[in-house]
């Protein structure tokens, strides 16, 4: 069946949709020996020879979805040029290549789901799909009733507005506090960005759950596989919002 090359990509685990594009306007992909640069082309897995940087892909392959708790100071990508630690270092027992859905930045922990299914990481981590994601965070200095309405209505940064649902002060300590808020999509370091805006500076931050998908009884460097039925509930939610 002829299928556009960015989903064919996708399906082979190489990489997400957007970013099967991007291979493909840089000459990375061809389809039986000829270059394409164009999107929009088609081929037919079961018939063409497509490769990706000389290496040929294919469709067929055992499909997996991983829970992963991502210790702070981990790379979330699968190499890294400074040679620090990266995700792909916790997850070398998986049988098939596997890449990150979305980010979660070097100095934060928690929650992070692996896959090689281009079309699940498309559907999950794509802004206008809005995955509820929940995280715990750890400020500097106690916040008022009006700092928080103030951060509860919307922070304007440069990219973007940090607005957090479900805003609630969890404890405080002499000198810092410990929140939590929902995030339904986000740029990068968003959460950070937010508070520092705000006059707070984040000593830790932990994600504790993306959907409905938790942390719970997964201990930090280690992975699970998603249930049946995480993987429905994830694309129902999803479904929901397209």
């Amino acid at each position: 069946m002829m299928e556009r090359l960015q989903k064919i990509i996708a399906a082979a685990g190489i990489a997400s949709r957007r970013r099967g594009e991007e291979l493909i306007r840089a000459g990375r992909v061809s389809v039986n020996g000829v270059v394409v640069t164009e999107l929009g082309v088609k081929a037919d897995p079961a018939k063409d020879i497509i490769r990706v940087d000389g290496n040929t892909i294919s469709v067929t392959k055992n499909l997996f979805y991983v829970a992963l708790h991502k210790p702070a100071e981990y790379v979330t990508t699968m190499s890294d040029p400074q040679k620090r630690p990266t995700v792909a270092d916790l997850v070398r027992d998986i049988p098939e290549r596997v890449y990150p859905v979305g980010r979660l930045d070097y100095g934060s922990s928690g929650l992070l789901l692996l896959t090689n299914d281009g079309d699940f990481a498309q559907k999950i981590q794509h802004p206008r799909f809005q995955i509820p994601k929940t995280y715990r965070v750890k400020i500097t200095g106690h916040l008022s009733t009006e700092e928080l309405k103030k951060l509860a209505a919307g922070i304007s940064l440069p990219d973007a507005i940090f607005k957090p649902e479900n805003l609630s002060v969890e404890k405080t300590n002499q000198r810092s506090s410990w929140l939590r808020l929902t995030l339904r999509e986000g740029k990068n370091r968003i959460i950070r960005r937010g508070f520092e805006a705000a006059g707070r500076r984040v000593a830790r931050l932990v994600r504790e759950s993306i959907g409905d998908v938790t942390l719970a009884g997964l201990e930090e460097g280690t992975w699970r596989d998603l249930t049946g039925r995480e993987i429905k509930q994830l694309l129902a939610q999803a479904a929901r919002k397209s």
